[in-house]
């Protein structure tokens, strides 16, 4: 980025990121009253206190719009190695959110309070240790964060910086030849100008990782390797990843039918619902988009197995692709009742998956009820992707150690049942939690993609045994990665 993008609004960011990866199946509904606002009423019958803060948006969207900032305020600060500054730049400058909205961020407890109305309690965010910030629900008061598991005093988090690449930071890069060299560095110099160069977007970081080493790596003022950010939905990746441990553990099936005993009665038609249904966004639930009902989840504090799992069907399982967070965050719900692990479900991902990787700047934030908020909840870094498509290229194996079963990669890199329409056109395939790129998108050869709102992506290139790791926040026209990575294969291959 050639500067801080401080006008990108917290309500923009949340929207976009709820929206990210493909058009939908229907239309977008009509902007309608939100039913949470109540019926509309005169300026005579709403009460001062109700109105003294509302600005033009109704009670819920406020809401909403304080939780998400508290959220990211807190996630930011204290999970993120960003500066102050940074955080709240990646947040907002509006007027909105400087006058009607008042933080109050309290570093000792590390909770982030934001108010809002005069007639309600702040939403409240409140982080722990190697699960960042969870926002608590509207109305809650700083009580309700009593339901949240603590992290094991006995479990630290590993200090691997000085271990060798990849698990540390030591030995991590690689030189090229002096003209592959410079051909790869003159196309990380298109990519950081940002929507003057040719892949548009607005880049801070990048690697490139080729034959297991880096060989390119370029930050933007404020970032580097340690610095972690908001994922979005790259980390619905880490969410087959997830599900992948627990097949390779014995916990779950992908093809059983009702992975959740919420739908176990008979005769209950998500009875016939599979893992797989669900890692290839087909799960069959009703749902206008990924935003209903990912805003309250993300916004509300809405907990998943109550506002995702009771949901109703509109399509039978498998049959029609919907880009719908919930079934991301299902599907880990899933491992979580197979494990039957308690208290120790909250330290899962890091202890079976995470930290054997070397992603320890990774963090996966919960809900309120301990449920991780798996489909781009999630904070990390540009190295830690860097790892994570390391352990797809090699198929799931790591320091002789199968993490994931043998194939995993190459199930989430085939082509889903039921496809997004944007294909018809184009637009890049789905898999299972991972886009699908090739010839059609403008790529060489095959490549598939962890992949997030405004810009957030790590390719993993298998016939070339790469990886590109590039985050950004795109505002404006979004990077085209498929050309990226084109431009980047090109340069390795100058002679």
């Amino acid at each position: 980025m050639t500067k801080i993008l401080a006008s990108v609004s917290a309500a923009a960011l949340f929207a976009v990121a709820c929206a990210a990866g493909t058009a939908q199946e229907t239309a977008p509904p009509r902007p309608v009253e939100n039913a949470a606002a109540g019926p509309a009423r005169s300026a005579d019958e709403q009460t001062a206190a109700a109105m003294s803060s509302r600005s033009d948006v109704s009670r819920h969207d406020a809401a909403r719009g304080a939780g998400y900032r508290a959220l990211h305020l807190c996630s930011g600060l204290f999970e993120s190695e960003m500066s102050e500054e940074l955080v709240y730049a990646t947040l907002s400058r509006s007027s909105r959110a400087s006058s009607d909205l008042k933080d109050a961020i309290d570093r000792d407890a590390r909770t982030v309070s934001v108010t809002y109305l005069d007639d309600m309690p702040p939403r409240i965010a409140v982080y722990r240790d190697n699960l960042g910030c969870t926002q608590l629900p509207i109305g809650a008061s700083i009580d309700a964060s009593e339901n949240l598991i603590p992290w094991p005093a006995d479990l630290p988090t590993p200090q691997l910086d000085s271990e060798n690449w990849p698990m540390g930071d030591m030995n991590a890069t690689a030189d090229l030849p002096a003209a592959k060299s410079a051909a790869l560095e003159a196309v990380l110099d298109d990519a950081f100008l940002d929507q003057e160069g040719p892949f548009k977007g607005d880049t801070w970081g990048v690697a490139i990782i080729l034959d297991s080493k880096i060989v390119a790596e370029r930050y933007e003022e404020g970032y580097d390797k340690h610095v972690s950010a908001r994922t979005n939905s790259m980390c619905k990746s880490l969410s087959v990843s997830l599900v992948g441990v627990g097949v390779q553990k014995g916990l779950v099936d992908i093809n059983a039918k009702a992975p959740l005993s919420a739908w176990r009665t008979p005769g209950d038609p998500r009875g016939e619902i599979t893992l797989n249904d669900m890692l290839h966004m087909a799960s069959g639930f009703w749902t206008s988009g990924p935003g209903n009902p990912q805003l309250d989840i993300y916004g509300s504090g809405a907990p998943p197995v109550e506002i995702s799992a009771l949901n109703m069907m509109d399509a039978e399982p498998g049959t029609r692709f919907v880009y719908s967070g919930s079934d991301t965050i299902l599907s880990t719900h899933a491992v979580r009742e197979a494990a039957n692990i308690g208290d120790e479900w909250i330290s899962f991902p890091h202890r079976e998956f995470m930290w054997k990787l070397g992603m320890t700047r990774t963090a996966i934030e919960t809900d309120w009820k301990n449920d991780f908020l798996i489909s781009g909840q999630c904070w990390s870094t540009v190295r830690d992707f860097g790892r994570f498509g390391l352990l797809y290229l090699n198929d799931g194996m790591w320091n002789g150690e199968r993490i994931l079963p043998e194939g995993w990669s190459e199930y989430v890199s085939t082509p889903a049942p039921a496809q997004p329409r944007s294909t018809l056109v184009g637009g890049a395939g789905y898999g299972a939690q991972f886009w699908l790129y090739g010839e059609d998108q403008g790529m060489p050869v095959n490549g598939y993609s962890a992949a997030g709102a405004l810009g957030q992506y790590a390719m993993i290139v298998p016939d070339k045994n790469l990886v590109i790791v590039r985050r950004g926040l795109d505002n404006g026209e979004g990077i085209s990665i498929a050309e990226f990575t084109a431009a980047v294969i090109a340069a390795l291959e100058t002679e």
